[in-house]
């Protein structure tokens, strides 16, 4: 997220500054706030429980939730969320680095393959900045979940694929092919079977398209050979060790999200069409116009190719009846390096309407932002007395994306960059701009933090809530903690026997306190929003101490002696 650039077809400047920009842009957006804001639930926690469990326990062979057997994704994403938390320890930032680098990496890809594809340094730095700068993408760099690992082995596999198809001497492309499989096989052991799917749909289509389909036959074996060296160590350790793991994986996680009645956030075929929208901002308004020129320009190598990279990708996660925004992250790529190439190519010839027209609407957006916030603030407070840095830090992000895109509005040919700036501002401040009730319900971490000493010195962990519960665990380093009433995505896991013990049920909660209380204090942590959730918390015994904040409840109960 760059500031705006001055001349933009000095290409010789360019080609100095541009680089250096993109790097400090990322240090300064991507990497400084990682540790400004406590963890989203349910993912953050879940995953920054995982794979410090697996750091702590010393298995990197199968994943653990808590303790409990957690199936639903392979081991390499953990794995890396694991080393950061290795090398900068148990903190926001050791859990989120991973994230934040495979978001880089992709950057660092857009800008390979655009100088590739182009060969023109105009083309490069807008096509990266623009896709550094799309709102999921930027969002997810700071989010620690396996989705921007998983879009970085993707976005490798299929630059090697324009890599092997460009390459002219035999070399590069056996390196192309061998590179290929090391995404596909780091790709599958991230999430799935769809990283050797996605390469693929593309690459045979354009083969054929291009009538090089020998070239693929021939390189090819290569590129599964080195993905089955990389995948197969681990599938037969998880084999071994945990036997049900592929039927779970395979059932649950592919055939069944993505054809089944009942699938886990089932939506509509047309569920990605906004969200490629939403997906795009600040630059969504360029869109229709970009795919409009992409059609016109198909028969060219290079658009046809980043056309399938979008579109068949896309269809396939439409067709899918299981969907969440962040599946389409692959597809963002080829949409910017379609967007750089016809923005570049609009700046050349001083058309300025599209360029424009984004700006207005973006600028609209943020009118229409500060007018809600103003307005709720006055009738409804979001914001209590106590937070008024909180709400300084939300009026300056919707400030700045207002300025911004004002400044693209007004000069659309010189400052055709300036919505990155916002979009900067956006992912830096906004997690830590949020109001109070937002951070105890949904960021539990930061309130468990400030009574760790007392909850460290329990014996006996409980909570009524998954997300809780693992930042509990995360923060004590102990995965140990009983569920109380509640089951969500453990459910397999607590099928096992020997783990049906932790949990623990309305009916027989008395007994299960007073059993514990017998062993040592106890501690709890309990989300009281419902009614349920207020008789849960009836059933605790009484006495002990209670810290409040929010929905969230946090007990200490003291160990009882025998009479």
């Amino acid at each position: 997220m760059v500031a705006v650039v001055p001349n933009t077809f000095r290409t010789r400047g360019l080609e100095r500054w541009a680089l250096p920009s993109l790097i400090l842009a990322f240090v300064l957006f991507y990497l400084l706030p990682l540790m400004t804001h406590g963890l989203w639930i349910p993912d953050e926690t879940r995953y920054a429980q995982i794979s410090q469990e697996m750091l702590h326990s010393g298995n990197w062979v199968a994943p653990h939730f808590m303790g409990l057997r957690y199936f639903e994704k392979p081991i390499a994403g953990y794995w890396m969320i694991a080393i950061g938390q290795a090398v900068f320890g148990d903190n926001l930032f050791g859990v989120r680095i991973a994230s934040a680098l495979s978001t880089g990496l992709s950057v660092w890809l857009a800008w390979l393959i655009a100088g590739r594809l182009w060969h023109d340094p105009r083309k490069r730095f807008a096509s990266t900045l623009l896709y550094m700068s799309f709102g999921l993408v930027a969002g997810q760099a700071g989010y620690a979940n396996l989705d921007p690992q998983f879009t970085f082995w993707v976005n490798l596999s299929l630059v090697a694929v324009w890599f092997a198809f460009d390459s002219t001497t035999r070399r590069g492309r056996l390196s192309s092919w061998a590179v290929l499989g090391i995404a596909c096989g780091m790709g599958f052991m991230t999430k799935g079977f769809l990283a050797w799917l996605l390469p693929v749909l593309i690459a045979v289509p354009y083969a054929l398209w291009q009538r090089r389909l020998k070239e693929v036959l021939i390189y090819g074996p290569l590129a599964i050979l080195v993905a089955v060296a990389i995948s197969v160590p681990w599938a037969l350790a998880i084999q071994h060790q945990e036997p049900d793991f592929w039927q779970f994986f395979f059932w649950n996680e592919h055939i069944r999200r993505f054809s089944a009645t009942d699938a886990q956030h089932t939506q509509p075929w047309w569920f990605y069409l906004p969200i490629l929208l939403a997906a795009s901002l600040p630059w969504a308004a360029l869109l229709p116009a970009t795919l409009i020129d992409a059609w016109k320009q198909k028969r060219q190598p290079a658009i046809g190719f980043l056309l399938l990279w979008l579109l068949l990708p896309l269809a396939i996660f439409s067709l899918s009846r299981g969907k969440l925004p962040t599946y389409i992250m692959p597809c963002l790529l080829p949409l910017a390096l379609l967007m750089g190439h016809a923005l570049v190519t609009w700046l050349a010839q001083a058309r300025s309407r599209n360029i424009r027209i984004n700006g207005v609407l973006n600028t609209l957006l943020a009118v229409a932002g500060l007018v809600g916030l103003i307005y709720l603030q006055i009738s409804r407070p979001v914001y209590d007395n106590t937070e008024i840095f909180s709400l300084s830090l939300g009026y300056i992000v919707l400030l700045g994306w207002l300025l911004s895109n004002a400044l693209q509005a007004l000069r659309p040919l010189q400052l055709w960059a300036a919505p990155a700036l916002g979009m900067g501002l956006l992912v830096a401040l906004l997690p830590a701009a949020m109001p109070g009730q937002i951070v105890n319900s949904k960021m539990p971490d930061q309130f468990i933090a400030e009574h760790v000493q007392e909850l460290s010195q329990t014996n006996t962990l409980l909570s009524n809530d998954l997300g809780a519960a693992s930042a509990l665990s995360w923060r004590l380093w102990r995965p140990e903690v009983s569920l109380y009433n509640t089951v969500g995505e453990l459910k397999y896991g607590l099928g096992y026997a020997d783990s049906a013990a932790r949990q623990v049920d309305m009916d027989n909660i008395v007994r299960w306190m007073k059993d514990a209380q017998l062993r040592g204090s106890v501690g709890v942590v309990m989300r009281v929003h419902s009614a349920l959730e207020t008789h849960e918390v009836e059933l605790l015994p009484l006495g002990g101490k209670r810290y409040e904040r929010g929905d969230l409840s946090i007990f200490i109960f003291p160990k009882v002696q025998l009479k």
